[in-house]
């Protein structure tokens, strides 16, 4: 791969290092051939230059998901790009149409679900980021398209995760091809269901690995010309049979062993199984478990794939007992017998297990299988014998042989090896030699058999689980085998490499030449060549009984010294080594002999054959009679190459696509990437060869736009008069004076290390640029310091002659202020001294004035307050005085109205006990009387009688209230009058200078009197208060009885209600009674009686369906009504009106089947339905088709789903239909009350007034009974409801259908939109002319011109505004969903100049939605929220500053981590050369997404489109009033039929 590169000083280049393989560092010195690097690790080496390999300093920090686009194609640059991308969880990377998958080690489900596979689906490959779903979806579209078959190559060491890829691969294709269920299981979930099946029987633990295939796998998916998967077969190879009795700690066996003895325990005490610890076949190892495997649920899940594969439970149970079988024969031991070399078992427990496992096979279950005795049909003896000795047949007799205990070992296990691989190849179905009859029962040609196979199909998809290269300590048969495989994939491999190769040549025309590469031909002429080869060698070394492996060894040496792939080790007697593709192996003869024979030891063939059992004889079928008295030789090193011969032969027929599945590390941990174990892979896996071939031609290959870039700063002029690139690159190349390259159509070739000396040369001109540079900076940082050197002495010269000239300033200043400070301070001075005796003086005359005044005051404050005592004083007595004279007359009075009232009441008495004894009996009794009648005549006005008396009562308490109220202010008043009267006369009274005599007695009465007063006020008070209270009470009780008297009111309006229900039903009753007798009394035919008899009860029939008759009680009963409605011209009138109903119906049909315009923004045609069926009363019949007639309408009218207008059209007439429908129809009883009977008038006052209440007239009311003059409720029947679900269902299905056509319409613009054009760096060339054609508005005004269109034609048609919010508010979350799902998925659309491409086209449908209001855009720009926050992060400049917190919680709080990680790592900025996020924000992220690694829904990082319907009919119906219908008109087509004239009424 190397080339002529030679580097200069300051070039960065990589170096070999043994500890991390490569290194890159930088050159610091140049010594012909040898040059010094300083790597980045801090260490200085000098290195060869032959040895070192050039470094692309523009190569991208997160890598390229192609490696060939690398600038330079060697095993650095592949290592350094495949672990940075590594590093950011991107496992998968493409070189060309090669897929390298690096394992994880951890669960990744988001990269798997099937929203991710229906991205795939039908994208271009490498459209894309890399992924498995991309080869298989490029072999299925291969296979569709061009009918050629193909097969998918998965290899790599055991641990690199080849089964997994294996099963994605299998998985995608059953997406892709799969069909509906038959007979409960489908050909691709058998296919997938077989994986865990073959891994039980097939995986083991390694030392690599925890689940290893230790065989080759072939599946043959088969498709039908459509496309589906029409059957499957499976092939397996090279099956490593010598695990099952010799395993390496810390390895297992196969994993079947583990989950038998993790049984359920009947089937462990069924088996007689126990702890894997206690059978020798497992407890080689100290391995029993693997971490995070429960065996038994495995165990659990194996039987339930065998279901789903087709094995029966028999069959299961059969193959579980020969595993059980296979683990009681490892623990038979062997001791010396009493013969000489001869054995028995060795003690108690090896007959225990012999037993054992005659026991499993005598007893026998109801149908006579898998029982050991039956399964080998033999007793202990026999199988005693079949171990201990062997038969030897000669001419003239039969000698039977003693095996010797070490013998009779190897005779168990090569019985236990037999049995398994026999049950093996049941499942496996390997087409062995004479084995190959045998199809009926081979374990995998069981699945075969049960998947089927399509026999007609001509064209299939294989995918290859094969081994990858091996190379250990100590490599065995095995490994030749297996290394054997990897030369013959990697010869196809080699091929198919160079044929890509040849047709990038040719697809880009240019002329090229046979280029030779490195063929490992050699190899495998050295090891399968006839009759000189190894295994024809090895071959005959088995035939001879006298070969060892030391001798097969010495023939090895003998015949291939001389050969260049061949050595032999020193210090090593029977060791050879192979000069392989992928390095050198030395293999041990030690098993090779053995491991080679494959022949089944005749008394086991004859014991096993003999079995009556027809699946253990299918095993072991009888051989021919000369070949069945020996062991028959066999060679699996000639069978494996046949079988390698036929794989290749099926590959060579079929287009092929290669995995290369690559281990990062021996330890099986995530985030480890170890360079010396992935390089050597990707030397094993052949892609260092493809690299090679790569090399041998034009191994750099780059766009002409990005060559200019790159290089145009080594010939600036050929941009000054080029008018393209391709010229551009002509010339530059010829300026450069390369030779050897080639032009293709879009792409410059070079051969291997040009492109080296073009960064040579082009660092050699930005070394001499930046010398120049920094001549012009020294010379400007020079003439900088020189002038602020001058204008600092200039500063300093003047700062100084400031400083002398402010210093005399100061001391001219100091003088002038001490002169003023003088004087100010003398003045100061005098102006204090005379101060202070100016206020001496004003201080004494203050306090001689202050205290004459205060004399004064003193004197006129007692003067005034002798007055007022002596005024009080004789108001007192004055007042005393009145009072005391008012008593006494008062009290006078009293005694004297006392004295006649009671003179009165005596005479009263006298004449009341002689005549009012009898006349007061008579009026109580003529009054309780009165009162009882009329109490009866009063009930009714017993609300306003109450309401009278509380009225009454209220105003008597209020006036009693009032009365005391005024008393007591008179009262009040009089006292206030008495007491100024006092006064003023006191006043006009003399003072007299004499002390005042008290008047006790008096003073005391007064005070008496005073209290009684006081007490007065205080119970007229409590009398107020207690007034109050009992108003209250009384309130409370009348406010109790009018409601009491409102209930009873309902009630009995409710009772009167219901007693109508009961007569109308009673007489309901009697007329069908009526019409039951007449039936049954008449003799006429039942049938006619019941045509006759349907008229009066339906009243006929209106359009086709039954009308209820309203006036039925009213039309008189005729005595005969059989013979009244049986007349024959009465049919005849009865079908005439019938057929022109029918013709009414046509006619509407054909009316609103043509656009007949819209009235006042409402559709014609959907009104003038409703008015029709609303007069037909269709919504109220039984049985009606015409709503089965409308629904066939609007079915037939929508079969164009292409016309966004007609659909629009159809949209609103169907939508404006369902909210009339909405409003007028009601289930029928929902009200409770009878539609034909007018509730019971109210005959109390509370009830009219209620009534009255209620029928009071107003705006409100008015305008509600205008707009049901047009929408009216009726009571619907089935046949109404069951169309206006009908009716729901296509508005949904319209709506649908216009959402769905606009997605499809953008679809085209969307993938054009999120990804800027190209355009050169040099952007416009000096003649005027750009590389860029395209324009970058015009994709995103696409979109906006179809939007536009869209909502015209929603309006023109008046489709209502909540459908068209919701239309665009989903078809915004599609154009969301699209953008930012490719933007995850596409490297090339995350970077900085893709985001203001973007954001630009976001700022034109954020303008449009401004535009369109939100009566119509709704939330439709809030639907964006992913895009814009994604392509706001992508346009920041400085990322690096930013920390985590600050991006989830302010820039780009909608987006997931996953999200965010996706786009940190896959952003590069192809304009500014900016970096993404810190690394620390990068290790935040991945710390996130590990704690939820297994959840898939969280680990999701794509949105789904939400395709539902996003309204309900409530919703429609809440946008539109029913007062909006008051002006439409009907159809002008109806309006002039004579049928149709209701349709002028209002």
């Amino acid at each position: 791969m190397s080339a002529a590169f030679n580097p200069v000083v300051g070039s960065l280049v990589w170096v070999e290092d043994p500890e991390v393989t490569w290194i890159d560092g930088e050159v610091v010195e140049v010594k012909g051939n040898e040059i010094k690097v300083l790597c980045t690790s801090g260490k200085t080496v000098v290195v060869k230059t032959s040895n070192v390999y050039p470094k692309d300093a523009e190569a991208p920090q997160c890598g390229v998901d192609d490696m060939t686009k690398l600038a330079y194609l060697h095993e650095p640059g592949v290592l350094q790009n495949l672990k940075s991308r590594y590093d950011m969880n991107e496992i998968y990377t493409y070189t060309g149409n090669i897929l390298i998958a690096v394992n994880p080690f951890r669960r990744l489900p988001h990269l798997y679900d099937s929203h991710m596979m229906a991205q795939y689906k039908g994208a271009a490959f490498g459209e894309l980021s890399p992924h498995p779903f991309a080869v298989a979806d490029a072999a299925y579209r291969l296979m569709i398209n061009e009918g050629i078959s193909q097969s998918i190559l998965v290899s790599g060491e055991s641990g690199a995760g080849k089964t997994e890829s294996t099963k994605l691969l299998m998985r995608y294709l059953a997406y892709m091809g799969g069909r509906a269920v038959a007979e409960g299981r489908t050909v691709e979930q058998q296919v997938l269901e077989s994986n865990p099946v073959l891994e039980a029987f097939g995986n083991a633990k390694t030392v690599r690995n925890n689940n290893s295939s230790r065989f080759g796998k072939f599946v043959e998916i088969q498709f039908d010309q459509s496309g589906r998967i029409s059957g499957a077969a499976i092939r397996t190879y090279l099956l490593e049979r010598s695990r099952v009795c010799q395993v390496s700690d810390p390895e297992r066996n196969y994993h079947c062993f583990y989950m038998l003895c993790a049984a359920p325990p009947e089937d462990i005490q069924r088996f007689k199984l126990d702890n894997p610890r206690t059978f020798h076949y497992l407890n080689q190892s100290n391995c029993y478990e693997l971490d995070g495997v429960d065996d038994s649920k495995e165990y659990s899940a194996t039987r339930r794939a065998m279901d789903i594969v087709g094995i029966s439970s028999d069959e299961q149970d059969g193959i579980f007992r020969v595993v059980a079988a296979v683990l009681h024969l490892g623990n038979i031991e062997f001791t010396k017998g009493k013969e000489v070399d001869s054995s028995v078992p060795k003690d108690d427990k090896s007959w225990f297990h012999l037993r054992t496992a005659a026991e499993l096979l005598i007893r026998r279950i109801k149908i006579s299988l898998f029982f050991f005795f039956f399964f080998f049909r033999c007793d202990v003896k026999a199988l005693e014998d079949s171990l201990c000795k062997r038969v030897i047949v000669t001419r003239d007799e039969t000698i039977t042989k003693w095996l010797d205990p070490v013998s009779a070992v190897t005779s168990r296990d090569a019985l236990a090896k037999i049995v398994y691989s026999r049950l093996f190849d049941w499942y496996a179905s390997l087409p062995c030699l004479e084995w190959t009859v045998l199809a009926v029962y081979l374990l995998v040609d069981k699945i075969n058999s049960s998947i089927g196979q399509d026999p007609d199909s001509k064209s299939l998809i294989g995918v290859l689980d094969i081994y990858g290269f091996e190379s250990f300590k100590t490599n065995s048969f095995e490994q030749f085998c297996i290394n054997l495989t990897n030369e013959k994939l990697q010869q196809h491999f080699n091929q198919h490499v160079f044929k890509m190769e040849q047709e990038e040549y040719t697809k880009e025309e240019i002329n090229w030449s046979y280029i030779e590469f490195v063929d490992n031909q050699d190899v495998l002429d050295l090891i399968e060549k006839k009759p000189g080869g190894i295994i024809a060698l090895l071959d005959e070394a088995c035939m001879f009984p006298r070969s060892t492996h030391e001798t097969f060894a010495q023939k090895l040496y003998q015949t291939f010294k001389n050969h260049k792939r061949f050595s032999k080790p020193k210090l090593a007697r029977s060791d050879f080594t192979i000069c392989h593709y992928a390095g050198d192996v030395t293999y041990q003869t030690e098993l090779f002999l053995d491991k080679n024979k494959d022949y089944v030891v005749a008394e086991h063939q004859s014991l096993l054959s003999a079995s009556k059992c027809s699946f253990v004889s299918s095993l072991f079928p009888p051989l021919a009679e000369e070949s069945s008295k020996t062991s028959k030789f066999s060679s699996i090193g000639s069978r494996f190459k046949q079988q390698l011969q036929a794989l290749l032969e099926t590959l060579s027929s079929t287009e092929p696509h290669y995995i290369r599945c690559v281990k990062p590390n021996n330890l099986l941990k995530p985030a480890i990437f170890e360079n010396t174990n992935v390089l050597q892979q990707l030397r094993c896996g052949g892609v260092m060869e493809a690299i090679r071939i790569s090399c041998a031609g034009y191994p750099t290959r780059k766009l002409f736009d990005e060559f200019v870039d790159r290089f145009s700063i080594l010939a600036p002029e050929v941009l000054d008069r080029s008018s393209d690139e391709i010229t551009a690159c002509k010339r530059l190349l010829e300026k450069a004076g390369l030779e050897g390259y080639q032009i293709g159509k879009t792409k410059i070739f070079l051969r291997a290390g040009q492109m080296a000396e073009l960064d040579a040369r082009r660092s050699e001109v930005l070394g001499r640029s930046a010398s120049i540079i920094q001549r012009k900076v020294r010379s400007y940082l020079a003439r900088r310091s020189f002038f602020l050197i001058r204008r600092s002495a200039i500063q300093i010269q003047a700062a100084c002659r400031g400083q002398l000239t402010r210093q005399v300033y100061e001391n001219m200043r100091r003088e002038a202020s001490s002169l003023r400070i003088q004087s100010n301070l003398r003045m100061f001075l005098a102006r204090k001294a005379y101060k202070d005796l100016c206020s001496s003086a004003v201080c004494i005359q203050t306090g001689m004035r202050g205290m004459a005044a205060r004399n004064e005051l003193r004197f006129r404050r007692q003067t005034r307050a002798a007055i007022i005592i002596q005024s009080q004083c004789r108001k007192y007595l004055a007042r005393l005085h009145y009072l005391k004279l008012k008593k006494a007359a008062i009290t006078t009075q009293c005694a004297w109205r006392g004295k006649v009232a009671r003179k009165e009441l005596r005479n009263l008495k006298m004449a009341a006990r002689e005549t009012g004894a009898l006349q007061a009996a008579k009026n109580k009794l003529e009054k309780q009387v009165e009162e009882l009648t009329w109490r009866l005549q009063l009930e009714k006005r017993m609300r306003v009688d109450m309401e009278e008396a509380k009225n009454q009562e209220n105003a008597k308490l209020q006036s009693a209230l009032q009365e005391m109220q005024i008393q007591f202010k008179e009262t009040k008043t009089m006292l206030t009058k008495e007491i100024e009267v006092a006064k003023k006369e006191s006043e006009k009274v003399p003072v007299i200078q004499e002390v005042p005599v008290v008047d006790h007695v008096m003073l005391e009465k007064l005070t008496s009197e005073n209290e009684k007063l006081k007490a007065l006020v205080s119970s007229l008070e409590k009398k107020i208060d207690e007034t109050e209270k009992k108003f209250e009470e009384t309130s409370k009780i009348s406010e109790e009885r009018l409601k009491q008297a409102m209930e009873a009111e309902s009630k009995i309006v409710q009772l009167k209600t219901d007693m109508h229900r009961l007569e109308e039903k009673f007489s309901d009753m009697e007329s069908e009674n009526q019409i039951l007798r007449h039936q049954t009394l008449l003799k006429t035919p039942v049938k006619k009686i019941s045509e006759y008899l349907s008229a009066p009860e339906t009243q006929g029939l209106e359009n086709g369906h039954l009308v209820n008759g309203e006036n039925r009680s009213n039309e008189p009963q005729s005595n005969t009504p059989v013979k009244k409605l049986g007349t024959e011209p009465d049919s005849k009138l009865r079908r005439s009106h019938i057929e022109h109903q029918h013709e009414n119906v046509d006619a509407l049909i054909n009316c609103v089947t043509k656009n007949i315009g819209f009235s006042h923004g409402k559709p014609v045609a959907a009104f003038t339905i409703y008015r029709c069926l609303l007069h037909w009363k269709s919504f109220e019949a039984e049985r009606t088709n015409v709503f089965d007639r409308l629904i066939q309408m609007i079915g037939s009218e929508i079969e164009n789903e292409d016309s966004n207008d007609h659909m629009a059209y159809w949209l609103s007439n169907t939508s404006t239909l369902l909210f009339l429908l909405q409003r007028s129809l009601k289930a029928g009883g929902a009200s409770g009350a009878t539609p034909h009977k007018k509730p019971p008038t109210a005959t109390s006052l509370f009830g009219r007034m209620t009534m009255g209440f209620r029928s009071s007239p107003s705006s409100s009311n008015l305008a509600a009974a205008a707009a049901l003059a047009v929408v009216r409720q009726v009571e619907a029947k089935y046949p109404a409801l069951l169309f206006k679900q009908q009716l729901a269902a296509y508005v949904e299905k319209i709506y649908g259908i216009i959402r769905d056509n606009l997605k499809k319409e953008l679809s085209s613009f969307l993938s054009l939109c999120i990804q800027a054009p190209r355009t050169s760096k040099g952007g416009v060339l000096r003649s005027g002319r750009s590389f860029g054609k395209d324009s970058p508005s015009t994709h995103w005004q696409s979109i906006i011109d179809s939007l536009n269109t869209l909502l015209s034609t929603l309006k023109q048609n008046f489709v209502p505004p909540v459908l068209v919010q919701k239309i665009f508010t989903q078809t915004f979350s599609y154009i969301n969903v699209q953008l930012f799902n490719s933007l995850l998925l596409r490297r090339e659309c995350c970077t900085f100049s893709n985001g203001e491409y973007v954001k630009a086209g976001l700022a034109e449908l954020e303008l449009w939605c401004c535009q369109a209001k939100d009566e119509y855009a709704g939330s439709s720009w809030d639907e964006l929220k992913h895009i814009r926050q994604a392509v706001g992060f992508l346009v920041i400049h400085q990322k690096y500053r930013i920390s985590y917190d600050e991006i989830t919680n302010d820039l780009c709080p909608i987006l997931s981590v996953q999200q965010l990680y996706r786009i940190c790592t896959l952003y590069w900025d192809d304009n500014y050369n900016t970096r993404s996020v810190s690394p620390q924000v990068i290790s935040s992220m991945r710390v996130l997404m590990t704690e939820d690694s297994n959840d898939a829904a969280s680990n999701s990082f794509l949105l789904d489109d939400n395709s539902s319907i996003p309204f309900s009919v409530d919703d429609l119906s809440n946008s539109l009033q029913e007062k909006d219908f008051m002006d439409v008109k009907p159809a002008e087509e109806l309006t002039e039929n004579p049928a149709f004239q209701f349709l002028h009424e209002v």
